[in-house]
């Protein structure tokens, strides 16, 4: 005796689709709806893929309040700071994004990691555990932290 039931005595062929092919269909349908909702807006609106970095020298960037440039001699040191403004490119809702202001530090040419924080002071990979409210003293307190060693240059991540 078989354990699976026919559908009354109608022969295999005629019967209508299983419900194997009734949830593949309506899986692939869902998949592909969701895929055409994503990737239409990005059609509508091609956009550059790069980000364009915006700087001006010697004055304030707007979003960035307190944001300063700077360029010194500092205990025999040439450091160097400044914000620039990373203006991301038109996304899929076409209008003007949120520009991130990144913090910048060269110490003789070598790029010094450095953060802000929500407070708005900013710390440095050499300083980590102590905050500065300049860009120019987070630098310097690096300088004077270092003494007479170098930065190491910024590390390949694809080798």
């Amino acid at each position: 005796m078989s354990r699976t039931t026919d559908a009354g005595d109608a022969p295999r062929g005629e019967r209508g689709p299983s419900r194997r092919i009734l949830l593949r269909t309506g899986f692939t349908a869902v998949v592909a709806a969701g895929t055409a909702a994503v990737l239409i807006p990005l059609h509508d609106h091609p956009q550059d893929t790069a980000a364009a970095p915006a700087r001006d020298p010697g004055r304030t960037t707007a979003g960035a309040a307190g944001a300063e440039e700077f360029a010194e001699m500092y205990r025999g040191r040439e450091i160097r700071g400044g914000v620039s403004v990373l203006v991301p490119a038109a996304g899929p809702g076409g209008g003007a994004h949120h520009a991130e202001p990144v913090a910048e530090i060269r110490i003789d040419g070598r790029p010094l990691h450095v953060m802000r924080r929500a407070d708005g002071t900013y710390l440095s990979d050499v300083t980590h555990y102590e905050s500065f409210p300049t860009l120019r003293e987070t630098a310097r307190a690096a300088v004077d932290e270092l003494g007479t060693a170098r930065l190491a240059l910024p590390a390949s991540h694809h080798r």
